[in-house]
């Protein structure tokens, strides 16, 4: 019998190498390297049919030759989990799900599947759970599960083989990490399995036509584990945010190929599952009785739909050598940034302050137009005097002092005039034309120009 052997493969780009290395010698990441049992000749049984094309072979066409067709779509039954989509599913695509562990992944995953199967057939196939725990969550969530069919299985061969006997429309694998198949003599969980299981799953989906919802494992930096190959070879790359202790979840697209992405979806888990929310500013804003220092409120953009967040920001003297600067939910860099560009245009320093930044709900901004509303709730703090009542901003701030415009602004300004507020600070670059019914339009160009004209609205 042929003795197997090991070699160290890159999670990320998939480049094997025979010695372990701290930094993979193809893509350069770091400490990337996983060991993996190497298949020895005569172990491995894939059939060569297993490595054919997702598709047939086409003649070569002109790009203006080939009909552009909508893909159809159909939803699952949740409004805010179509959102994320792109608006439902796509028959034959294959959608990666991720999330830390308790999320509700599983628990989403479940409803979904039982609204659809009133009307298609579904499949849940369960690597983790047993049919019973599944039963009892079911159960637990009152749903539907009468047409619901499950297979409580980790191989995939048998899971191909009830795919092809079956023929869902749409199946669910709850995890990918769990599966493992009898070409491989590698564990689960592992870089090649992991690889070779969605890879089969992928060929499955684009051949039948059947849609493929996997879940995956996140490791403990957030990051899909497993093979950077698994969110190349998907459609639709989903993440779980939100904190585990919080009864709020939200759910980004990462990659859409059907769809646009960094999508949001806003959801309240009860003791029902999980709920859409259909207005999320509520959710990102607090509750004042009154207005309080260090709180401003901006307009963010995920996806389509705009979004009313509270910034809020805590100044106090440093009694260390370094102050600190923490943020939570906001680009940890860019505060330094910041605080820099706020000395040295606006005259106002923080070297000797401790800065603190929040942004309410547990929500995570990524983009630049929060730069204006951050600044503002810094010196809202450092002088202990709230700004005005019914205040929202937004706009990038350079390094050069100036503000620059935001996209979608328009859009923007009319969700914060429909929830009621009626100052808005914005990028001169933004200035609608025509006048918002009940809102004061402020626009500037500098920083320095805007904490003036707030001034004179004190």
């Amino acid at each position: 019998m042929a003795k197997s052997r090991t070699a160290y493969t890159c999670s990320e780009c998939g480049a094997t190498s025979a010695r372990w290395s701290g930094q993979c010698p193809d893509c350069k990441a770091w400490n990337t390297m996983v060991e993996t049992v190497v298949e020895p000749q005569g172990v491995n049984r894939m059939s060569q049919t297993a490595h054919k094309a997702l598709a047939q072979t086409a003649p070569v066409l002109s790009l203006k030759d080939i009909e552009a067709l909508d893909v159809p779509r159909f939803g699952t039954g949740i409004e805010e989990f179509d959102r994320v989509l792109g608006g439902g599913l796509v028959a034959g695509g294959v959608v990666l799900i991720g999330g830390d562990p308790g999320i509700g992944k599983s628990t989403l995953l479940l409803q979904a599947l039982s609204n659809l199967a009133a009307t298609r057939n579904t499949l849940y196939v369960s690597g983790e759970e047993s049919g019973a725990q599944i039963a009892l969550r079911a159960r637990r969530l009152s749903v539907d599960s009468a047409e619901l069919k499950l297979q409580a299985e980790i191989q995939l061969e048998k899971i191909l083989g009830t795919l092809a006997d079956l023929k869902p429309e749409v199946a669910v694998i709850d995890s990918i990490q769990t599966l493992y198949s009898d070409a491989l003599t590698s564990a689960p969980g592992s870089v090649a399995q992991v690889r070779e299981c969605a890879a089969q799953l992928t060929r499955v989906a684009k051949q039948t036509g059947v849609t493929i919802i996997l879940v995956g494992h996140v490791t403990k930096e957030g990051a899909l584990a497993g093979p950077r190959v698994l969110e190349h070879i998907v459609d639709t790359v989903l993440y779980f945010e939100g904190d585990t202790q919080s009864s709020f979840r939200l759910v980004r697209a990462i990659k859409n190929r059907f769809g646009a992405v960094n999508e949001l979806g806003v959801f309240a888990m009860t003791e029902k599952g999980l709920k859409g929310v259909s207005n999320p500013s509520a959710l990102f804003l607090s509750q004042h009785d009154s207005q309080v220092p260090g709180s401003c409120v901006m307009v963010t953009q995920e996806g389509t739909r705009p979004l009313l967040v509270e910034i809020q920001a805590l100044v106090d003297a440093s009694h260390l050598p370094n102050a600190r600067r923490l943020s939570v939910g906001l680009e940890q860099n860019r505060l330094a940034m910041l605080l820099a560009v706020l000395h040295r245009h606006a005259g106002i320093a923080a070297f000797d302050q401790d800065v603190f930044i929040n942004a309410v709900g547990g929500v995570k901004i990524t983009e630049p137009a929060a730069d204006l509303a951050v600044l503002l709730a810094i010196n809202s703090s450092m002088r202990n005097k709230p700004l005005p009542r019914g205040l929202v901003v937004f706009g990038e701030v350079g390094l050069a002092g100036e503000i620059r415009p935001a996209p979608r602004g328009q859009e923007r300004l009319r969700e914060a005039a429909k929830l009621g507020f009626s100052i808005a600070v914005i990028p001169k670059g933004n200035a609608p034309k025509q006048k918002i019914e009940g809102m004061t339009i402020i626009s500037v160009e500098r920083i320095d120009q805007a904490f003036t004209k707030l001034r004179e609205l004190d």
